[in-house]
């Protein structure tokens, strides 16, 4: 079985037309979550799977199951997958890679006529990325009954607009209730999404552990009024209160080094007007760290640090924790399996541990579980320069083959 490999040049050519659509300027891609452009990508891949004889499920949330049969349709599907849906400023791999690696290797578990024990589906979770609602990796955390199928459906972007409409408006509102799907195991491929792999020289990275991660929403209030007239001394500045929180944010992250990782990537200033002091300011609050005891810490720095802001500064301040990922450990055959593969082929391998939430952490809860990272240029990711080189999609595509046959069985 070792001499079957995948097509590279055919994956890097499916990459490039899905990120035809909701392409940018920079070269990179965005299709928000259950946007018309969702929409469209959603149907660009099922159009593909439909073309290699895959049968197709959509279950309430979104999510949606491509399936080749086994010989053993009493077997549970081994599965694999990812996401389509982008950052605002995403790139062409990140999540898509994942999908589109899965179809590749039934295109080449068909172009050799090989048949498997147990049926192979490739999925797409709905919104992964959070960038439009939260909480981040919805699709898989409802399938998984972490998040509940009404909490997802009320979720809202900043236009008022809820998922269970969005879902309806595109035709992905499925009927299938979401869970009620076997899976016999599950592996994700993905790029790195940071620069480990590239700057050790190294083709695979084996993964077997994803970071802890908390999100919050913080909002700050002060008071609006006309920046000319009032002094210095007596303004309730909600954005300047703010500043003194993000940057601490940054600053417990350091503490802990060096795993820490402390990030404020979203902002939302009221009333935003040029001479308007600030009345209130939004913004997110992300932490991480693969340690338990640390991402408490952090968390326990965090909110001690805020409640002494509100108190000197005599403001309110409302924090609200929005997502909560645990540490992840991997199974430990599905990690033996993927550097059992990754050797077998000649690769360059090494563990690398995620800093990224995926949504093999929610699929961790169901089945035996694996992710396999490639390299990306400089570690870029959520960007629209994001880049791999086709020998590494290549490479990270014939260990997903390899490691889905060891689980799925070839049929005599």
């Amino acid at each position: 079985m070792g001499d079957i490999r995948v097509r590279g040049d055919r994956l890097y050519d499916s990459l490039l037309s899905l990120a035809q659509i909701g392409k940018t300027a920079k070269g990179g891609v965005c299709r928000l979550a259950l946007t018309d452009l969702d929409q469209q990508g959603r149907q660009w891949v099922i159009n593909k799977a439909l073309e290699l004889g895959l049968t197709i499920t959509t279950d309430q949330i979104g999510n949606t199951f491509m399936r080749r049969s086994g010989s053993n349709p009493k077997l549970a599907p081994i599965m694999t997958g990812s996401h389509i849906d982008t950052q605002p400023t995403g790139g062409k791999y990140d999540g898509n890679y994942g999908v589109l690696a899965g179809l590749e290797v039934i295109e080449t578990l068909n172009d050799h006529q090989i048949k498997t024990d147990a049926p192979i589906e490739v999925v797409f979770w709905t919104n992964e990325e959070g960038s439009r609602f939260t909480p981040v990796m919805m699709g898989s955390g409802v399938f998984s009954g972490a998040v509940s199928l009404d909490h997802a459906y009320a979720a809202k972007d900043i236009e008022g607009k809820n998922v269970k409409e969005e879902l309806l408006r595109i035709g992905f509102l499925g009927t299938e209730k979401p869970g009620d799907h076997p899976c016999g195991a599950y592996f994700e491929a993905h790029i790195e999404q940071g620069p480990v792999l590239e700057n050790q020289s190294t083709v695979i990275g084996v993964v077997p552990a994803v970071m802890g991660l908390r999100w919050f929403d913080c909002t700050v209030h002060g008071f609006e009024a006309h920046a000319g007239p009032t002094p210095m001394d007596i303004r309730m500045d909600a954005l300047q209160n703010s500043l003194g929180i993000m940057q601490y944010v940054v600053e417990i992250a350091g503490q802990h080094s060096p795993h820490g990782r402390g990030t404020v990537g979203m902002i939302q200033v009221f009333p935003n007007s040029r001479n308007v002091i600030p009345g209130q300011v939004q913004f997110s609050i992300d932490i991480r760290h693969p340690d338990h005891n640390i991402l408490d810490l952090m968390t326990s720095k965090l909110k001690e640090y805020i409640a002494q802001v509100s108190a000197d500064k005599s403001i309110a301040i409302d924090l609200k924790e929005v997502s909560y990922f645990p540490p992840c450990n991997f199974d430990a055959r599905c990690i033996e399996t993927i550097r059992k593969a990754a050797n077998d082929l000649g690769y360059s391998n090494m563990d690398v541990v995620s800093g990224a939430g995926h949504d093999a952490i929610y699929m961790k809860r169901l089945a035996p579980t694996g992710m396999i990272f490639i390299p990306c240029k400089d570690g870029v990711s959520h960007n629209e320069i994001e880049d791999a080189k086709v020998e590494h999609l290549e490479a990270g595509a014939n260990v997903l083959l390899h490691s889905i046959l060891a689980f799925a069985g070839q049929h005599q």
